[in-house]
C-alpha cells in the first residue's frame, strides 16, 4: 500500500497520510511530480505509458511522472521516479520545481530541466514505460491533437517547452 501525506488547499501539511489511490475527504489533497527533460537541441524526452497502466495506456507522456510518497518531498520523488522508470541516476540538486499545475486531486510539480541522455543506455521499467523517444514541439503538439499524447490541455505542452528557456533554467 502507497501512502501519501495530506495537505490543505493551501498546500499547508495536515499532518495525515492517506492510501494513495483511495478517495480523498473534503479538503484533502496529495502531491504528484512529472520531470520535463530535453537535451541540448529542445527537444523533449517522452515515454509512451506501458498497456498494463490504468491511467492513459499506451499513450506518450513527458519524461517521467508519478505520486510523492509518503515522508517525501517533490525533488526526492522527482529523482526516485527518473531513476525507477528511467534507470537513470538523476540528481536535482537544490533544484525547484519549474511550474506547479493545481488538478482536482492536489499539486502536480513539474521539474524542467536539460540533460543529453543515451536512450539505449536507458533501462526502462517495463510496468510504466513501454518506450521513450525525443520530439520536437511541434511533434508534440500534432500526438496532443491526435489523441496519442495525454490529454493535457491546450496551449500546456508549448507552455513547457517555453518554459526551457526561463527563469534560470538549469543545465545540469
Amino acid at each position: 500500500m502507497e501512502l501519501v501525506d495530506l495537505y490543505d488547499e493551501n498546500r499547508v501539511p495536515l499532518g495525515r497520510t492517506a492510501e494513495r489511490h483511495a478517495p480523498k475527504g473534503l479538503g484533502e489533497y496529495r502531491v504528484v511530480v512529472h520531470v520535463c527533460a530535453f537535451d541540448s537541441r529542445g527537444r523533449l524526452l517522452i515515454q509512451r505509458r506501458a498497456e498494463e497502466k490504468t491511467l492513459w495506456p499506451g499513450r506518450w507522456d513527458v519524461s517521467v511522472g508519478g505520486g510523492v510518497d509518503a515522508g517525501e518531498t517533490s525533488r526526492q520523488a522527482a529523482e526516485r521516479e527518473f531513476r525507477e522508470e528511467l534507470g537513470y541516476p538523476l540528481d536535482l540538486g537544490d533544484l525547484r520545481q519549474s511550474v506547479t499545475v493545481n488538478f482536482d486531486g492536489g499539486f502536480d510539480d513539474f521539474f524542467i530541466i536539460q540533460k543529453d541522455l543515451d536512450l539505449s543506455a536507458l533501462v526502462l521499467q517495463r510496468e510504466e514505460v513501454a518506450e521513450v523517444r525525443y520530439v520536437t514541439e511541434g511533434e508534440a503538439e500534432a500526438m496532443r491533437a491526435d489523441g496519442s499524447f495525454i490529454p493535457y490541455p491546450d496551449g500546456f505542452l508549448r507552455f513547457l517547452f517555453a518554459m526551457r528557456d526561463t527563469f534560470g533554467f538549469p543545465t545540469k
